[in-house]
């Protein structure tokens, strides 16, 4: 039986695996305020055994909010193992949304039969109702992490999708880097996105989490970030700052939109990416890929970076890009390379431009950097 959410932090204050931070507090009593509710919720009422437990709506969720790092997921998770609730799901935002893109569309290109057998309904033109129902129908109880709101796609559906999902009694708790007000922050026709806002406001407590602390910046300070040359000790030192930074948490995957393209990115968690030099620059992306890349993760792993000669300046001036727009970011970089930044590309077209390069990779593994804060 789980451990009640106070007792699970309080037993990783005790091991040392995190550090007292009283900005946490906040979200510790307002998540255990709603720990305590689904709890009588889900407590058969009177004597009798046969008695349904009662539905969740009208339950408040909450809303963490504050600067990466400050330990937002880690509390939601503590929450989501603690929380006495069958049928709950956790899942980053992005790929949630994805996937109700992908049902939206089966509903909309499904006969009549295929409708049936994945809704359990067929008719109507309007695909936000099944969708609703059906994902109420797996999850009571929905945690997001890092929700943000980015795509014009995502900001015309999510009013009416919750919506449909609350009248349904499903409680939301989620993380996200902003307040519900700066969400889709000067995007494309936004007062449609605003009763969206409103509604987060309404079903939901805010609470800030906001601590002077970056604790993942803390485990990344001192630690090497760049690891060169492509050895199995180099490749060993990579992947256990992998696991350290994303506590060996299940990889979810993503995929970007740009430009009416998609870029699949199989090995993301949370904020984290993790992709092959190969994957970025190996293909034919450009300044707007790159762009997208570093909005959407606070930190890059990216490994096989090789030396380059110049029969590979395509490449190289496409890594020049990238690196470019991570550094403007203030995307952390995280790099598994053959050579130190001024031996990757020394001679050939386009070899002085790449100095630049090489020197934004030197200054990206200092403290100074690591200490810029990205929004």
């Amino acid at each position: 039986m789980p451990v009640s959410l106070q007792t699970a932090y309080a037993q990783r204050l005790d091991s040392g695996t995190i550090r007292l931070d009283v900005t946490q507090q906040a979200a510790i009593e307002t998540l255990s305020r709603l720990e305590g509710e689904l709890k009588a919720a889900q407590e058969p009422q009177g004597f009798s055994l046969f008695r349904k437990p009662k539905a969740l709506g009208g339950i408040k969720g909450v809303y963490l909010w504050g600067p990466v790092g400050r330990g937002k997921s880690m509390l939601m998770d503590l929450f989501f193992d603690s929380a006495p609730v069958r049928l709950k799901r956790r899942a980053h935002f992005h790929a949630f949304m994805a996937e109700v893109h992908g049902l939206i569309d089966q509903w909309r290109k499904g006969t009549p039969a295929e409708r049936k057998a994945r809704f359990g309904r067929n008719r109507g033109d309007d695909p936000i109702v099944p969708v609703a129902d059906l994902i109420a129908e797996q999850a009571q109880l929905l945690c997001f992490d890092e929700l943000q709101v980015t795509d014009i796609a995502d900001a015309m559906i999510l009013g009416r999708l919750f919506e449909a999902l609350f009248a349904k009694g499903v409680v939301l708790v989620a993380t996200s880097n902003r307040p519900p007000h700066d969400l889709y922050k000067d995007g494309i026709n936004r007062p449609l996105f605003t009763p969206f806002i409103d509604m987060l406001g309404a079903r939901m407590e805010i609470v800030a989490v906001r601590g002077p602390t970056d604790f993942r910046l803390d485990r990344l300070k001192g630690a090497q970030v760049y690891f060169s040359p492509l050895t199995p000790d180099q490749a060993q030192g990579f992947d256990a700052l992998w696991s350290d930074l994303t506590d060996a948490a299940p990889e979810t995957g993503a995929t970007l939109e740009v430009l009416g393209r998609q870029i699949r990115l199989p090995r993301t968690c949370g904020g984290f990416v993790r992709t092959s030099f190969a994957s970025l620059c190996g293909q034919a992306l450009g300044a707007q890929d790159y762009l997208a890349l570093a909005a959407r993760f606070h930190t890059v792993f990216l490994d096989d970076i090789p030396r380059l000669e110049i029969a590979r300046r395509n490449e190289a001036k496409r890594f020049v890009t990238l690196i470019d727009a991570l550094y403007e970011a203030g995307t952390k970089l995280i790099a598994l390379a053959d050579a130190e930044p001024d031996d990757l590309y020394p001679a050939g077209d386009g070899a002085f431009e790449f100095e630049r390069t090489a020197s934004r990779l030197h200054e990206m593994r200092s403290e100074a950097y690591l200490d810029r804060v990205k929004d």
